[in-house]
């Protein structure tokens, strides 16, 4: 924050800021002297609050505004996605997981069914005569394998 007072011309000769024919030569020691009067409590936050003077109102405004906007936009399209990925979840777990879970138990029904199948297809190749007599083996018994397939 800027701070005035009003000098007397008593005092004129005391400020760091007086213009005589000494300080005009020398400006090194009158910087120090007015670095040394600068207050130590102030923080940061204080400093970058002291800069808001210098943007003039009507722009303050207008920045101010568009920022209000651009977060009322951000709040507004925030909540447009949360409720929409609230809708596709709940359709999911309400439909799709229901569907999934009973196709799942009808691909095991048939997997099951297709077993069975090639079971009692491979029971009855084991029991039925072969069509064919094997030439390669003249007068020798062909032996048979007491596993069924696919073990």
């Amino acid at each position: 924050m800027v701070k005035v007072e009003i000098v007397d011309e008593k005092e004129v000769g005391q400020s760091p800021y007086a213009s005589s024919s000494d300080s005009r030569t020398s400006s090194s020691a009158s910087i120090s002297s007015v670095e040394s009067d600068i207050s130590v409590d102030e923080s940061f936050f204080d400093r970058v609050a002291a800069l808001v003077d210098i943007v003039p109102p009507t722009t303050r405004h207008s920045i101010a505004s568009r920022i209000s906007k651009t977060a009322s936009i951000f709040k507004r399209g925030g909540k447009l996605v949360g409720n929409i990925v609230w809708v596709v979840t709940t359709s999911a777990l309400l439909v799709a997981l229901p569907l999934a879970l009973t196709l799942e138990d009808e691909a095991k029904i048939v997997a099951q069914e297709k077993e069975m199948l090639e079971q009692q297809q491979g029971a009855q190749q084991m029991l039925a005569p072969p069509m064919y007599p094997s030439g390669s083996n003249s007068g020798q018994p062909q032996q048979k394998s007491l596993v069924p397939p696919g073990f």
